[in-house]
């Protein structure tokens, strides 16, 4: 899965007021991309207590690490799942996409709750849900029952997806919120793959009760750190909105500058006109919807989900031999490929990235079909379990550098302040359907057709690029509002905007 950071309003993460929730992997916007800001806030001075902002962070990403658990989950139980349980093809396919159900309902909720009672209370909900899942999980003899608890760990992480970057964007100071945000999508993927890992050595039920240790710790560690300050202004809560940030800053800072601007910040955040949702649709936002719906369609539909999802199963597809294999080589590659991605965001430009993504992408999944056709018509079979673990290991590995990443930054940038929060909503939810639809249809796809699914993703990768060479805008080293001066230019050149005269 593709997951997400947030920075400040631009990125809908200064009191979550936008309602923008993701769980794919979204690092930090430019400095200085912003309309409304309270950088200045986070002063290098107001730095004393790095301890405690590290503990706080450490805290949150549990959550982070709990996301990646749930997704990487079932993966490596596929084959005993249903053998223990006796489940078709239709009850498992049921079991690993519910989660995504659950996730988009956690994510489309997630703005409310956590403004209602606060983002640890937002985590401590959401901690409790997935405890609740994996317990069904564990005692499951059923499908029902199992996709009970899934469903639960699904909404748990939903709301993680959108809390935990707001919380650690929140506390941290300006020099390290970029370092620390990066924290969470790193930890989302350090979690599904010590679950593919762990996975391959202990069972299905001991693998769901590991699944609890994230959120035991997270539930004990929130009981030492404090709450955002940012959310406690919102709210009116002045004296422990101080408490909060004299904690986060060290007790000898001076945080009444900070506070100020906070406070200022606040007020006129509250004070921005809400949009409906058919402001979308006029005609000077129009392209910049259609960027960013089209690029989250074309992230989950060139199979993300499914592959990862069922990744074992694929590989056992292919011959015995490469399973265990896959599997480890799977979770071993998505954590250094992961850290690239981030490095190279603002070096390459989004374009190029992503457009070398979607290749890869195209080049795994042609390779993994590649190799279920040869397997089919009996051509080369020693080299089917290679092929196919090379081209899932090619794909995931593309993935992970640019269109897991890419597509949730652009959105972020490409989106006028009074429509971002109910456009990244939409967004969000295009994305999570895309996530459901994909990780359900695999196992019947693949039952009609192991290479021609593949090459069904595969055509769909290079309609990607396609589409980042007719649509994608480059925004690297760009304000929004450049960016939004050329989006409008290329509307106006297509028709879609009328100019002035």
């Amino acid at each position: 899965m593709a997951i997400e950071q947030y920075k400040d309003l631009e990125n809908g993460c200064v009191g979550g007021e936008d309602d923008l929730q993701k769980p794919l992997l979204v690092p930090q916007q430019e400095e200085g991309k912003k309309v409304v800001s309270d950088e200045d806030s986070d002063g290098d001075e107001n730095n004393g207590n790095i301890a405690m902002v590290l503990l706080s962070t450490f805290v949150a990403v549990c959550g982070s690490f709990e996301f990646g658990s749930c997704v990487g989950y079932s993966a490596p139980t596929q084959s005993a799942i249903r053998e223990d349980l006796g489940l078709t093809i239709a009850q498992y396919s049921m079991f690993g996409s519910i989660l995504t159900i659950g996730a988009m309902l956690g994510a489309v909720t997630s703005g409310r709750i956590a403004d209602f009672v606060g983002r640890k209370g937002a985590m401590r909900l959401s901690a409790t849900f997935c405890i609740a899942g994996w317990l069904a999980v564990y005692f499951a003899s059923g499908a029902l029952s199992l996709d009970i608890g899934r469903f639960s760990t699904g909404y748990g992480i939903g709301v993680f997806s959108y809390v935990v970057p707001i919380f650690i964007a929140e506390i941290a100071p300006k020099n390290l919120r970029g370092g620390l945000t990066t924290l969470n999508q790193l930890m989302i993927v350090c979690g599904a793959s010590l679950a593919f890992l762990i996975g391959t050595v202990i069972n299905w039920r001991a693998l769901a009760l590991t699944g609890i240790v994230p959120c035991i710790v997270l539930l004990a560690g929130l009981i030492f750190v404090p709450e955002s300050p940012r959310w406690l202004a919102k709210v009116s809560r002045e004296k422990e909105f101080r408490l909060a940030l004299q904690t986060l800053r060290g007790k000898d800072a001076d945080i009444s500058h900070e506070a100020a601007e906070i406070e200022v910040y606040i007020e006129t955040l509250q004070s921005l006109p809400k949009a409906r949702l058919l402001d979308m649709f006029q005609s000077k936002h129009i392209r910049s919807v259609t960027i960013g719906v089209g690029l989250m369609v074309f992230q989950q539909f060139g199979g993300v989900n499914g592959i990862g999802f069922y990744a074992s199963q694929t590989f056992a597809s292919a011959g015995t031999s490469a399973e265990k294999i896959g599997t480890i080589a799977y979770a071993c590659v998505q954590v250094p490929i992961t850290v690239l991605g981030a490095a190279l965001m603002d070096k390459s430009g989004r374009r190029p990235l992503l457009m070398v993504s979607a290749f890869g992408t195209f080049l795994g999944s042609f390779l993994t079909g590649f190799s279920f056709f040869m397997k089919a018509n009996d051509l080369f079979t020693e080299f089917v379990p290679l092929l196919t673990v090379a081209g899932v290991l090619i794909f995931i590995s593309a993935f992970s550098i640019g269109m897991g990443a890419v597509p949730w930054v652009i959105m972020s940038e490409i989106f006028p302040i009074d429509i971002k929060g109910v456009a990244g909503s939409l967004v969000v939810l295009v994305n999570w359907l895309g996530a459901w639809a994909v990780s359900y249809t695999f196992n019947f796809l693949m039952s009609w057709s192991s290479s021609g699914t593949f090459f069904v993703y595969s055509g769909i990768s290079l309609l990607t690029i396609l589409f980042v060479v007719k649509v994608v805008p480059e925004t690297k080293g760009k304000t929004l509002e450049e960016i939004q001066a050329c989006i409008n230019n290329k509307s106006e050149r297509r028709g879609l905007i009328p100019t002035l005269k």
